[in-house]
């Protein structure tokens, strides 16, 4: 590793030693990356310095929040700049359903702070307990009501950005583009007008697709001619994001759960698409290799054993007889559809009850042979809805003719599936079967007119593999895109735009074969897995006491 030093005048923590190195080393997915340096800016100012720093020696900066993310966006050859502790919580604006964050407060903290003036933050992965609102923004994130509600971009209403120069503005919805700003006059001058034509003319989208965090929203910008719409999805290649403002709902008088359990996947996704038609806010497949997953590790079956696909959704209305009423009709919808049997849930310890299902699969997934590993490379496709009966089976089969079992569950409303294959890392030529079931998978994603990502960004992982379901005039786009705003090249390099030779596989935390890291750092991430502790400070973790 070249030798790195403090940069002048940087006021914040600055760590080049091997144990900080480490402990950014790896996020949630696979890949392991050892960083050059570890870097927290104490605010804005000491950012605009670091940055200044990186544009000045050609260094590349990595933004990071919780480091939640799946696809290995938040890892890399590079200064880990940690965002996390920029936790600043202002007021909620009642009147205007708003509220201003730092991108490191978490997605459940600005769902409290709204939900105590009556409102909340209706963007909701599962990881909303850990993950930062940045990192959201950064990948455009979605969750289970996002069919309902859409994903981050809609809900974002201003970023303060620190651009690749350390030119710093805010750029707000409905206002026009800070002026003065170089990144932002060079977009202007050399992308905007033959970017917004081709758009226009041919957005660059998947037809059909309902959600897609996949290259940059080129097509979403052309539509609305909101900067801000370019800049969430961009996984810290455009700006780093200071603050956020971010829009709140209502929050719901209401709500009532139905499960469903039906004989072949067809069945689900007409179910599915009915109850979304029908207004439902949430709809979730659990596949049977979920359910066998579940079981297996002694979940109460809530489901007939020879279930091929299970439904879960919700539905919400302003009174507790108009939820009632609502989930009646997506009762009718289900054994309509040829739903074999139908729970309903009317009042909140029974929700519970058939939600925890859904999550059942996680920790039991953690218990198993230590040889197995659940490893997330396949897990963000979403294809247009009629595809998806032909995408799980697709899935199955190349997890059966690659001798993998794995984990097919995700969001049925949105025809966008999450898959866990679980790799017995102890079998010779474990690798090469990861190598051609990405690859497969990714064929038949393509073959289908899906996308990649639904919500979890391109990464490192799937940044090589664009040119397979994105045309040539789209990846030419997001080059574009990427060379007006950060013409060096520092921030997040090799995500949504490919570095040459950049590998889709690199090291992989797994591997028995990597050499171990260093055993303070080691302990801290094993206790981050453990205990899906991403929202503590990385650094506090390496230095706690053991």
């Amino acid at each position: 590793m070249t030798s790195i030093t403090t940069p002048a005048e940087f006021r914040g923590t600055f760590r080049t030693d091997d144990d900080a190195r480490a402990v950014y080393s790896e996020a949630a997915g696979i890949a392991r990356a050892r960083p050059r340096a570890v870097a927290v800016p104490v605010d804005a100012d000491d950012l605009v310095v670091l940055v200044r720093w990186a544009s000045d020696t050609h260094t590349p900066l990595i933004p990071r929040g919780s480091g939640s993310s799946m696809p290995g966006g938040a890892i890399g050859d590079g200064v880990i700049v940690d965002l996390s502790r920029w936790r600043s919580l202002g007021d909620v604006d009642a009147e205007r359903r708003a509220i201003v964050v730092g991108p490191g407060v978490t997605r459940i903290e600005v769902d409290r702070a709204a939900r105590r003036r009556g409102l909340r933050f209706p963007v909701d992965p599962s990881s909303g307990a850990f993950c930062t609102v940045g990192g959201m923004a950064s990948t455009n994130a979605a969750g289970s009501h996002s069919m309902h509600f859409g994903s981050m971009r809609r809900w974002v209403r201003a970023l303060d950005c620190v651009f690749a120069d350390g030119s710093r503005a805010l750029v707000r919805r409905g206002d026009p583009p800070p002026q003065g700003v170089p990144p932002i006059d060079r977009f202007l001058e050399t992308a905007h007008h033959g970017l917004v034509s081709a758009e226009l003319r041919d957005p660059s989208v998947h037809d059909g697709v309902i959600k897609d965090s996949s290259g940059y929203g080129i097509a979403a910008y052309a539509k609305s001619g909101a900067l801000v719409d370019l800049l969430v999805g961009s996984e810290g290649t455009l700006a780093f994001f200071v603050a956020l403002e971010l829009e709140l709902a209502p929050v719901a008088q209401s709500t009532s759960s139905v499960l469903g359990a039906f004989a072949t996947i067809e069945q689900a996704v007409t179910a599915a698409t009915l109850a979304r038609d029908a207004g439902a806010v949430a709809c979730e497949l659990l596949d049977r290799t979920f359910l066998d997953v579940a079981a297996m590790g002694g979940a109460p079956r809530q489901v007939p054993a020879d279930t091929e696909s299970a439904l879960l959704a919700e539905v919400e209305g302003a009174s507790t007889e108009e939820a009632a009423a609502a989930a009646r009709g997506v009762e009718q919808m289900f054994r309509e559809s040829g739903a074999t049997t139908v729970r309903v849930a009317l009042d909140a310890p029974t929700e519970t009850e058939l939600w925890e299902l859904r999550h059942a699969a996680s920790p039991i997934l953690a218990r198993l042979d230590p040889n197995l590993r659940s490893m997330q490379f396949v897990e963000d496709c979403a294809v247009p809805p009629e595809s998806l009966p032909a995408y799980v089976r697709g899935v199955r089969s190349i997890l059966s003719e690659n001798d993998t079992r794995g984990v097919i569950f995700g969001h049925a409303g949105d025809a966008h599936v999450h898959v866990n294959p679980l790799v017995d890392v102890s079998r010779t030529g474990w690798r090469d079967r990861v190598a051609r079931i990405l690859d497969e998978v990714v064929s038949l994603a393509a073959s289908l007119g899906g996308t990649l990502t639904g919500e979890h960004g391109d990464g490192r992982l799937r940044t090589p593999l664009l040119p397979r379901v994105w045309t040539p005039e789209a990846i030419a786009h997001f080059r574009a895109v990427k060379d007006a705003f950060d013409s060096a090249g520092i921030l997040n390099p090799g995500v949504k735009v490919a570095l040459r030779g950049e590998a889709t596989l690199g090291a992989i935390k797994y591997d028995p074969a990597l050499p171990p890291l260093p055993a303070r750092a080691r302990a801290a991430l094993e206790s981050v897995e453990r205990d899906r502790a991403y929202a503590r400070f990385r650094l506090d973790l390496l230095d706690a006491p053991r």
